[in-house]
């Protein structure tokens, strides 16, 4: 089986036994952004991970050792993501990004955010009447090191 195939299954037989992500996350023990990243192809687990999830979904015993492989991550169908979620975090980024890269660089110095040594959290609020939608980005920044000449 290919990574996308089981990322197909996964997602079949997610919806099939009525399991929510949280409770897929709970089952091996790992933070829900996180596990659903994996879940969906873009992180690996470790063996007794993927065992879990095989045994959780009714998987073919094949897919241990792919759910277990270091996976080619990111990459989205479309160079500019045509889904409507996916398109206003693109669409953000676009309008701040430029933003948060110079404050980086003005409180931090000339380096970057790290997306290796990284945790996403996705949480909610209220305010203004409405339910908001929020975000925390925490990745480790690691300034660039130039070699002395």
């Amino acid at each position: 089986m290919t990574r996308e195939e089981i990322t197909a299954a996964i997602v079949a037989a997610r919806l099939s036994k009525g399991l929510s992500w949280q409770e897929l996350a709970d089952a091996i023990g790992r933070p829900v952004v996180w596990a659903t990243a994996a879940l969906l192809g873009q992180h690996p687990f470790t063996p007794e991970e993927a065992k879990t999830v095989v045994e959780l979904l009714d998987l073919p015993a094949e897919a241990q050792p792919v759910l277990a492989a270091v996976p080619y991550r990111g990459g989205l169908p479309t160079a500019v993501p045509t889904d409507p979620t996916i398109y206003r975090m693109y669409e953000a980024l676009q309008v701040y990004g430029p933003a948060l890269k110079e404050l980086i660089h003005e409180q931090f110095g000339d380096g970057i955010m790290s997306a290796i040594n990284f945790r996403l959290d996705l949480d909610h609020t209220t305010h203004d009447g409405a339910e908001h939608v929020v975000i925390t980005f925490d990745g480790k920044f690691l300034p660039y090191a130039w070699p002395a000449e």
